[in-house]
């Protein structure tokens, strides 16, 4: 449907009082990226960004980078600064809730409003191309010698990464609490440490690796999922041994102060977003898993995973 015509019918809408004029979405979105440019939330949000006007449900969005504290210093600032705009969006996940757990910030995530959970992606470890290591078992056999020695680079503390890194020590026999973890604050400084040599082993999602994957720049070595990711060979963790599996989702939230007519509103453009042939292909080039999920539905996801994270956490000795 044209915008035009789209508009004219939530007008038609408006005028018989079966769509409340509050809950019109503006045309010209402005997404929260909680995240330096280059990660997994900066993609997904220019991904998303790019559906919404390809898809004629936005005229415009403009996005703002504010990356630290494993999300917790965007939050801040969505939080604050955009109290009631029915037009705003914040991209968040699995990071920012470990984030939070640990980090503990002075704005809860609780004061924002539930959109939808997007997708899932599992995150892949790597080694640098110059690594005199070749293996996972390389790794595991160093980090049972010296735990010290093997530097974890990654996101920011309580990311999905940290929680895998934290996991696979318990499960090999070695202290959690003795990982050396060097947390980033965002996609691109991670990139950059471990193509530098300056880690001994990186994690991420698999997507924003996989360009120095295939150029050979970064040996694979293990993904967290419970089976091969399709059309990428590289091992399991639990085809090595290792039992662990986890997964890697992102969402949105809108402002906090909207009301549900906006609420609703932002949803169903978010979701139309999602059925656009240029959403389809981020999915495809960033081996991107569907997962929609919207409504109260999301929002008891949410609690939910917040529970289930503080308890690995607390298990593998990161809280």
């Amino acid at each position: 449907m044209r915008r035009d015509t789209f508009l004219k019918s939530l007008i038609a809408l408006g005028a018989t009082g079966a769509l409340p004029l509050s809950a019109w979405a503006a045309a010209n979105v402005k997404m929260m990226i909680p995240a330096n440019p280059g990660g997994g939330w900066d993609t997904t949000g220019r991904a998303l960004g790019k559906a919404l006007t390809d898809g004629k449900v936005a005229d415009t969005v403009t996005y703002d980078n504010k990356g630290g504290a494993a999300g917790a210093l965007g939050l801040a600032q969505f939080v604050n600064g955009s109290k009631g705009d029915p037009n705003a969006m914040m991209v968040m996940g699995a990071v920012m809730l470990g984030g939070i757990i640990t980090g503990k910030p002075p704005v809860s995530l609780t004061q924002a409003t539930p959109i939808a959970r997007l997708t899932s992606e599992y995150n892949v470890f790597v080694l640098p191309a110059n690594s005199p290591m070749k293996s996972m078992k390389d790794v595991i056999d160093q980090l049972k010698k010296d735990p010290g020695s093997v530097k974890w680079g990654g996101g920011s503390r309580g990311s999905t990464e940290h929680i895998a890194a934290a996991m696979i020590a318990q499960k090999v026999g070695v202290d959690p609490s003795k990982i050396n973890y060097v947390a980033f604050r965002g996609g691109g400084e991670a990139t950059a440490a471990i193509l530098g040599g300056n880690v001994t082993v990186g994690g991420s999602g698999y997507s924003e690796f996989a360009e120095y994957i295939e150029a050979g720049k970064m040996k694979a070595i293990a993904v967290t999922s419970g089976q091969r990711l399709p059309g990428i060979n590289v091992p399991t963790l639990k085809e090595q041994g290792i039992d662990v599996e986890i997964g890697n989702w992102r969402g949105v939230y809108g402002a906090p102060g909207i009301d549900a007519a906006q609420r609703k509103a932002l949803t169903d453009m978010v979701l139309a977003a999602l059925k656009t042939p240029s959403w389809q292909e981020a999915l495809k080039k960033n081996a991107w898993t569907p997962a929609v999920m919207s409504g109260p539905a999301f929002e008891k996801f949410v609690d939910d995973e917040f529970a289930s994270l503080r308890a690995t956490m607390t298990k593998s000795g990161m809280i």
